[in-house]
């Protein structure tokens, strides 16, 4: 998919190309890099769009922390070029008319396009600045997602001002195709943030029937429905959890299914690490739940090996809990490595330990601070732990500091990068 944006960024500036006119005056050289900058601000905000649109095939193929990451990096650089742009459309104006910039600034914002563009880029602009890190954990998950819809804002005015600037409506098929990028982005985000989670929501009729604490800080959340088996959740996937409930309503929360659907009912397990986590302690029995999904490229699809690692850290057990289970695997090709500060943090002990005797699979705890001498993650220890360990196939699920630390001592134990899974949510 990278290669695939790539390539239409080259589309983009082709076109840009192809309608430039060659000169040397500064003014024509400021319109024209003016007029590239904004070509590729606008496709970069469809890009960030569809990124983030949750369309099934592509969090599948490329995972949806990546994609998240790859959203978090592509807006600064789409909020560059549309900063560019506006700066350079202002000095080529001012160039053009032999005024100073102010006047210039004056003189372009009597034009209602010029406005539209001005609150666009304004909306854009608030939806980056919260989600600076600083910013971020000043404010609220309520108040992020809310400034960010002003990026749908910002986008629907952005193609308003192409529509009629010069890259764009100097060909009716130029204008033809940006319509049609437009309105197919348009239409995957209704639809997969909109229209499909109703009809699950109305499909499945899920319901909240228990809440069970599995720790002083984690709980499970029992849920059951109709014709679960149409959701096809793959072991190591997410869905996006919506419980209709006073301050939780609002908000759609990424969860891994902590077993497999069975007999039409569905178990998360979560941990109190913010707001929303920590409220789910007191939903109620007959909640009423949406639940879009699945999500997430952290399948058996992936494996390429015949033995199968998997490690998980804190709560990040909940996916490698089903992968542990349902994994297909002969006895003797399966490890789970468990990493937890102390025996009290590790969650659904008694299933885990169940599932490796039932099916020959081999179980470790990693206990101890992550501050402690010995690193139980280190590349020598995990050799010592899993014989033949670069002949495995790695499935990695835990908190951003323990997962990139895994990584590094996997690699430098001779696994593969290409051979470990991994998804993670601390973004």
């Amino acid at each position: 998919m990278r290669r695939g944006i790539v390539a239409g960024a080259g589309a983009v500036s082709l076109l840009w190309g192809s309608q430039a006119e060659p000169s040397a005056r500064l003014d024509a050289l400021f319109a024209g890099a003016a007029h590239l900058s904004g070509l590729l601000a606008g496709y970069g905000i469809l890009v960030m769009l569809l990124l983030m649109a949750r369309v099934p095939a592509v969090e599948h193929g490329v995972g949806a922390d990546r994609l998240a990451r790859w959203h978090s990096l592509g807006g600064r650089y789409v909020l560059g070029l549309v900063g560019a742009h506006g700066v350079l459309a202002l000095c080529g104006y001012a160039a053009y008319t032999g005024t100073d910039v102010l006047r210039a600034t004056a003189q372009l914002l009597g034009y209602g396009g010029i406005v539209a563009a001005a609150f666009g880029t304004l909306a854009l602009g608030a939806a980056g600045v919260s989600s600076v890190r600083v910013a971020r954990a000043r404010i609220s998950q309520e108040t992020w997602r809310a400034v960010h819809f002003l990026t749908y804002l910002g986008a629907a005015l952005a193609f308003a001002h192409q529509l009629v600037g010069p890259d764009v409506s100097g060909s009716p098929l130029t204008v033809w195709a940006w319509a049609m990028l437009h309105a197919t982005v348009a239409v995957l985000i209704v639809w997969y943030r909109g229209v499909v989670p109703v009809r699950q929501a109305l499909r499945h009729g899920l319901r909240v029937v228990e809440v069970r604490d599995e720790s002083p800080d984690v709980v499970s959340v029992v849920m059951r429905g109709t014709g679960l088996d149409a959701l096809r959740a793959e072991p190591g996937q997410f869905l996006r959890w919506r419980f209709v409930q006073r301050r939780l309503w609002h908000t759609s929360l990424p969860f891994s299914l902590s077993a497999p659907v069975r007999d039409d009912t569905v178990r998360i397990t979560v941990k109190a690490l913010g707001v929303h986590s920590r409220r789910m302690r007191r939903l109620r029995p007959g909640t009423r739940v949406l639940a879009t999904g699945p999500f997430g490229a952290m399948t058996a699809h992936r494996r390429t090996r015949r033995k199968v690692l998997l490690l998980a850290g804190g709560v990040g057990i909940t996916p490698m809990r089903v992968l542990f289970e349902a994994l297909p695997a002969a006895p003797g090709d399966l490890t789970l490595l468990y990493r937890a500060s102390n025996a009290a943090q590790l969650v659904l002990r008694d299933e885990l330990e169940a599932i490796a005797v039932a099916r020959g699979a081999a179980l470790h705890y990693l206990l101890g601070p992550s501050d402690a001498a010995f690193d139980p993650l280190a590349p020598q220890a995990l050799r010592d732990l899993v014989p033949e360990l670069a002949e495995h196939d790695v499935y990695l699920c835990g908190p951003g500091p323990m997962a990139a630390a895994a990584t590094a001592s996997l690699v430098k134990a001779g696994v593969p990068q290409q051979h470990i899974h991994s998804e993670q949510f601390s973004f």
